[in-house]
């Protein structure tokens, strides 16, 4: 019967395997964003807007990047959400030291909206310039000054209206070492590489930490305001755009953006699931076949090998299987420029990631920042 059972689950792995590997060996092949000069894009071209709550204690730097942000910027949006804390006061000091930014009190997010969603959407609808492009950041980002720009470029060069960054990732310490990479790798075994674009509603992905939009684009799909009942607004937005014909992009930028998520790695492990499982009205059945994946090509092969179960050629395909994911590290690494040595083991925490996933995924209630937000049919209701 064990026996039986190994060659069922190794055929099931085979199958969903080859299809990872398909998925990986078709992306990823472009090249990073890299810097252009200022003169690449025009001025007042973009606009940026960052939704904000209670972010006091960390937006310095980000707002650092955007004064330093070329004239192709034109108008800089800090949007409240009924902030408790001294988030208010740290946008006006940094409103006065440059014209472009503003501060827009949202004030709290009603019943049925996505806290962030209702903060890009409040200032979308503030929105005083022309720009062509409006690039969305959030609080935890710390831009270069030359972000804003090349990204434009890249946009145009690839004729694309959406895109967003794989952006490097700053740790808190060792034990985020190890949860931070297993949690992401879920994306790319379901996603594939970074690099690319994708017109495929359900193979898009996108980066809500840092994306940029083409301002007609998001008329055309209704305005931030159809992401309101989305638990990843940022797929969601993607999934969109690449359904109403779009080519979707997400890339890597070399030096350009990087982020601290998490202030260590319990707030990793309590609350990226919730958005990290995808789930929303537009994934369906493929959403729950790449999760499928992710816990039976990425998750179960290392403990299987380590129990010694199965055995024969079986037992082989774990091991290969194994070794997709060992390079999958070395891939990522460039993920985490200042990763501690913890990272190189993360893949002893890729079942627990795949676990909490597929909790979050077939959970209907979720909690964030004091709020209940209840999936229904894939979308949310927030009271």
């Amino acid at each position: 019967m064990n026996t039986k059972l190994g060659w069922v689950l190794a055929l099931v792995q085979a199958a969903l395997g080859a299809r990872v590997v398909w998925r990986l060996g078709r992306t990823g092949h472009d090249v990073p964003i890299r810097t252009v000069p200022e003169s690449a894009i025009e001025s007042g071209t973009l606009a940026v807007i960052v939704p904000v709550l209670d972010e006091a204690h960390r937006l310095t730097p980000c707002l650092d990047g955007l004064l330093a942000q070329g004239p192709e910027v034109g108008e800089i949006l800090i949007v409240d959400g009924g902030s408790a804390d001294h988030t208010r006061d740290l946008v006006r000091v940094y409103a006065r030291r440059d014209p472009r930014m503003r501060l827009v009190e949202a004030g709290p997010a009603p019943s049925g909206w996505n806290g962030k969603v209702w903060g890009l959407a409040n200032g979308e609808q503030a929105l005083r310039s022309s720009a062509e492009w409006v690039l969305t950041l959030d609080a935890d980002v710390h831009a270069a000054p030359a972000l804003a720009r090349s990204l434009a470029a890249r946009a145009k060069k690839r004729h694309l209206r959406l895109l967003s960054v794989a952006t490097a990732q700053r740790l808190s310490g060792a034990v985020e070492g190890l949860l931070h990479p297993a949690l992401l790798a879920t994306l790319v075994y379901r996603f594939g590489r970074p690099g690319g674009c994708t017109r495929s509603a359900t193979g898009a992905m996108a980066n809500g930490q840092c994306c940029l939009i083409r301002r007609d684009l998001l008329r055309q799909l209704g305005g931030f305001s159809v992401l309101r009942d989305s638990l990843c607004e940022d797929v969601t937005l993607a999934r969109l755009a690449a359904r109403s014909g779009d080519a979707v992009g997400l890339y890597e930028a070399d030096g350009l953006v990087d982020v601290a998520m998490y202030a260590d790695w319990r707030d990793a492990w309590h609350n990226w699931p919730r958005s990290l499982a995808a789930r929303d009205a537009l994934s369906g059945a493929a959403g729950w076949l790449a999760l499928l994946e992710v816990l039976l090509v990425q998750a179960t092969p290392f403990p299987l090998l380590l129990i010694g179960w199965p055995v024969g050629a079986p037992r082989r395909l774990n091991l290969l299987l194994l070794a997709v994911r060992a390079g999958m590290l070395v891939g990522m690494a460039r993920a985490y420029p200042s990763r501690p040595w913890t990272y190189w083991f993360s893949l002893v925490l890729d079942l627990p990631a795949a676990l909490a996933l597929w909790r979050s995924a077939l959970r209907r209630n979720h909690t964030w920042r004091g709020r209940t937000y209840a999936r229904q049919k894939g979308l949310i209701v927030a009271g």
